[in-house]
């Protein structure tokens, strides 16, 4: 498929999303979009009034394919819940290796957006977070983990600080460590049923 056979939109999104994740949406500008999507500025801004618009609808078209991927990560992994959960982590620390990683977009977009907590690119990764939450929260509860609510926010919680610190160290051994203490977490959860 030739990029001229992309919408315009998907093509502007994809190459925002390239651009974006690799350098910072502050460090990429709309003319560096609309170049690496084969676009003028001014077919960018018919399809996205906006920079911020374009901004969360880059972080909207990571949600649900992050979303697929924690839960297939969960399912392919064998073992119980605890097991699976720590499967998650660990490939997130497998991808956490490739020197190409640069984190979670929608951590790094709030830390860039954080003087902005009304920005539609924020709006967009709470509720992201929210449903990996909520999805957590219901295979834990259908598991019948104690307190899955807590739990799904315990893990949610150390998903996201092993972003960090993986991303600050540059030690995806981290995300494995997290990864320990969310299968411990579940399975005290498990035997307090």
């Amino acid at each position: 498929m030739k990029p001229t056979d992309i919408p315009t939109r998907e093509r502007i999104v994809t190459a925002a999303s390239k651009l974006f994740y690799s350098a910072g949406i502050r460090a990429v500008s709309v003319d560096a979009v609309a170049e690496k999507a084969g676009l003028t500025k001014r077919t960018l801004y018919y399809h996205f009034a906006s920079k911020d618009e374009l901004i969360a609808a880059y972080l909207d078209g990571r949600d649900q394919p992050n979303l697929a991927l924690f839960q297939r990560w969960f399912a392919e992994a064998e073992g119980g819940p605890a097991e699976k959960v720590a499967a998650i982590f660990t490939n997130l620390a497998r991808a956490a290796r490739q020197p190409k990683w640069k984190g979670c977009g929608f951590l790094r977009t709030a830390a860039e957006l954080a003087d902005m907590p009304g920005h539609p690119a924020i709006k967009t990764g709470i509720a992201h977070k929210k449903r990996v939450e909520g999805w957590l929260r219901d295979v834990l509860a259908e598991a019948g983990a104690a307190s899955p609510e807590m739990l799904a926010r315990q893990i949610v919680l150390l998903l996201d600080g092993a972003f960090a610190v993986v991303l600050l160290n540059r030690d995806a051994s981290y995300m494995e460590t997290a990864g320990a203490a969310a299968s411990t977490l579940v399975k005290a959860a498990l035997s307090a049923r």
